[in-house]
């Protein structure tokens, strides 16, 4: 009689382990720039969203797609609320602040809720990125949900992924979910360019700084794996409204600190894809 115990990663390991994927690029994109977080509520939308605006006014041509399809804020973030326009067979981007724009929450009513199984999610992200008459992006930036499940995997699979941030706050409920984005990026060959430490402070009326969720952790878990630590983002009120206006904080207030936080960030993911990337 066979006693060998099966455990879940014996059972899991034929549909997570890279094999021999066709990853393709996306149609109309350079390069394709994943933002992950795999615990939901740490900003990563936020990111995604300033990110792409940074970009912009470091002369670059961006699109964002929100691949989030039970929980889409592109609409909310970027105040949109029309619908792309389709010719029958293609959709096209929604401009807004010079960015292209791509999101389930465009096509549905901002309270309906997705309740979809996972083949009609792999079915969505498959058609916003074969598709969407993107035109001629030197980026793409995939704001990518959270989790490590279907849409990570239909992406690292299928898409020619060049290149992931993982942003976390510092707390360790948050950078254990981090950990396991890592280790599945890593399964799936695709280059993790550096971790993000957001919300990591604020400075409070005193001019005193305060670590409310923790300090160090993410900047510990970049060395830990090897990774670049890109740096922090601090907690600030502008942001929250900035976001809830539908005008994020790059755009609203270029000179603010936190847009000159990310507009460093833009430049060294500018020079990791021109500098080290091979474009198609």
């Amino acid at each position: 009689m066979n006693n060998k115990k099966v455990g879940l990663s014996d059972t899991m390991k034929a549909k997570t382990e890279p094999k021999t994927f066709i990853r393709n690029p996306i149609n109309g994109t350079k390069f394709t720039l994943a933002v992950s977080s795999a615990k939901g509520g740490v900003g990563k939308s936020t990111f995604a969203a300033n990110l792409a605006l940074a970009l912009k006014k470091i002369n670059l041509n961006v699109g964002i797609l929100d691949a989030d399809i039970y929980g889409p804020s592109l609409p909310k973030l970027f105040s949109i609320s029309v619908k792309p326009e389709s010719d029958g067979q293609n959709l096209t981007p929604i401009n807004k602040f010079g960015i292209q724009c791509m999101s389930i929450g465009f096509l549905t009513d901002e309270q309906t809720p997705m309740i979809w199984r996972g083949p009609m999610v792999i079915s969505a992200i498959k058609t916003f990125t074969q598709k969407v008459k993107w035109n001629n992006l030197d980026i793409v930036i995939i704001d990518m949900p959270p989790g490590t499940g279907d849409t990570q995997l239909t992406f690292a699979q299928e898409i020619k992924v060049d290149g992931a941030i993982i942003i976390s706050t510092p707390q360790e409920l948050a950078l254990q979910d981090v950990k396991r984005g890592i280790r599945m990026f890593e399964k799936l060959k695709t280059n993790i360019i550096g971790l993000v430490d957001n919300m990591s402070y604020f400075i409070g009326d005193d001019s005193k700084k305060y670590p409310i969720f923790g300090e160090g952790g993410v900047e510990k878990t970049a060395k830990e794996f090897k990774i670049e630590f890109l740096g922090e983002i601090p907690i600030n009120i502008d942001v929250g409204k900035s976001n809830d206006d539908g005008i994020p904080i790059v755009e609203d207030n270029p000179d603010h600190e936190i847009s000159k936080i990310y507009i460093k960030f833009a430049e060294k993911i500018k020079r990791y894809f021109f500098n080290n990337v091979q474009s198609y």
